[in-house]
C-alpha cells in the first residue's frame, strides 16, 4: 500500500495522461481512470489503469473505493475530464445542456463526494479541477459548454469553503486552447501560436497539489498562454 497516492481523472486524453506522468516524477504512486480503455492503454508502465465513468455517481464512488482499498488511501485527486460543444444560447436544446453539465461540472462533485472521506480520514489533501477560461469570462457561441464551466468554477470555489476546515484544499486551472492532436486541426495558426500545451498546464496541477502550494486553496489558476 502506498502512502502517496494520487488518482488523475481522464487520464487517457492527453491533459490526463502528461499529469499522472509528472505526478509520478514528483513522487506519487499514480492511478488513470478514463472511460476510455483504449486510451489507457497509452500510459506508461508503472501507472495503475481503471476503466469507469465518473458522470455516474456510482461509478465514481466505486472506482474511488477500488482503488483505495488495492493501491492506498488517495492524497490528491484531479479531474481533468471534460467536454466541448459549440452553439449560441438561442439554439441550445436540452440534450446539449445536460451533456455538458453531467461531463464538466457533474463528474467533478461526484468525484469529490467519493474522495472526500479518505482525504478526511488522512486529515489532508488536494483536489484539482480542470475549467476554463469561459467559465470565468463569458464567450458568445457556446453557451452550454461555457455554463458549466461556470458552474464547474463556483463549485471549486464552493468546496473550498466547506472542505478548507477538514485540511482539504481545492482548486482548479483554467485553460484557454490546449494544443492536443484532437484540437490542433480545428486551429488557425494564430490560434495554435497562442495554445498551450497539456505538459505545461500539467506542471501547474503538479505545483497546486504540492507542498509548496500549501496556503493555496479556492484557486482558479488561469492558463491562458501568450
Amino acid at each position: 500500500m502506498s502512502e502517496h497516492v494520487a488518482i488523475v481523472i481522464g487520464a487517457g486524453g492527453e491533459l490526463g495522461r502528461a499529469t499522472a506522468e509528472k505526478l509520478v516524477a514528483a513522487g506519487f504512486t499514480v492511478v488513470g481512470v478514463d472511460r476510455s480503455e483504449e486510451g489507457l492503454k497509452q500510459l506508461p508502465d508503472g501507472i495503475g489503469r481503471e476503466a469507469a465513468d465518473p458522470t455516474d455517481p456510482a461509478a465514481a464512488r466505486s472506482v474511488i473505493d477500488r482503488i483505495a482499498a488495492e493501491v492506498g488511501v488517495p492524497e490528491v485527486l484531479v479531474n481533468t475530464i471534460g467536454t466541448y460543444h459549440l452553439g449560441e444560447a438561442l439554439t441550445a436544446t436540452p440534450e446539449d445542456l445536460r451533456l455538458m453539465i453531467d461531463v464538466n461540472v457533474g463528474a467533478a462533485l461526484w468525484l469529490t463526494q467519493a474522495v472526500v472521506p479518505y482525504l478526511r480520514e488522512r486529515g489532508s489533501g488536494s483536489i484539482v479541477h480542470v475549467a476554463a477560461r469561459p467559465g470565468l469570462e463569458p464567450a458568445a457561441g457556446m453557451a452550454a459548454y461555457a455554463v458549466s464551466k461556470a458552474a464547474l468554477v463556483h463549485l471549486t470555489r464552493v468546496l473550498d469553503l466547506e472542505l478548507r476546515p477538514l485540511g482539504i484544499r481545492v482548486n482548479a486551472v483554467a485553460p484557454q486552447l490546449l494544443d492536443t492532436a484532437k484540437t490542433r486541426p480545428y486551429l488557425t495558426p494564430d490560434l495554435l501560436a497562442h495554445a498551450v500545451t497539456p505538459e505545461a498546464v500539467a506542471d501547474i496541477i503538479v505545483y497546486l497539489v504540492s507542498d509548496a502550494a500549501a496556503p493555496v486553496s479556492g484557486a482558479v489558476v488561469p492558463a491562458y498562454g501568450a
